[in-house]
C-alpha cells in the first residue's frame, strides 16, 4: 500500500460514507521529537498525545524538509489512529501522522486552525 500520491492525482473511486467512519482521525499534541537516522527516507520519531481516551502514540514521518525537531514539541496534529501497526526499521509505528505534499512532494502536517480538545475526531 502506498500513502503518497502525487498531489494533483484524480480521486480515488467512490466510497460509502460507513468507509469513511471507519477511518478514526484525531487531533494530538507532539510530547517529543526525536530523530531517525536508521530510517530510508529522512524521518522523525514523533510522541503524540491524543489525550486520556487514547494516550499517547508513536508515529515516523518523513517532515524534515519544513520541520525542525526543537520546533515539533507542543504542535498539534492530525493522525490516523485505528491503522495496524506498521513496522519501519527497528521502530514501531503506532499511528498515521497526516500531511499534504507541498510542491516539491514535501509534507506540510495538517492542524487544525483553532486549539481543539486532544484527542477529538475528525468528521
Amino acid at each position: 500500500m502506498h500513502y503518497i500520491r502525487e498531489p494533483t492525482s484524480p480521486p480515488e473511486p467512490p466510497i460509502v460514507f460507513e468507509d469513511f467512519l471507519r477511518v478514526d482521525i484525531r487531533i494530538g499534541r507532539i510530547v517529543s521529537a526525536d530523530p531517525f537516522p536508521e530510517a530510508r527516507k529522512p524521518a522523525v520519531k514523533l510522541n503524540i498525545d491524543f489525550g486520556p481516551g487514547i494516550g499517547i502514540k508513536r508515529s515516523s514521518a518523513q517532515i524534515t524538509e519544513h520541520y525542525a525537531m526543537k520546533d515539533l514539541t507542543g504542535r498539534l496534529v492530525a493522525a490516523v489512529v485505528n491503522l495496524p501497526l506498521r513496522q519501519i526499521g527497528k521502530f514501531m509505528s503506532e499511528v498515521l501522522t497526516l500531511g499534504f505534499p507541498d510542491e516539491n512532494g514535501s509534507v506540510v502536517l495538517f492542524e487544525p486552525d483553532r486549539p481543539v480538545p486532544l484527542g477529538s475526531r475528525l468528521f
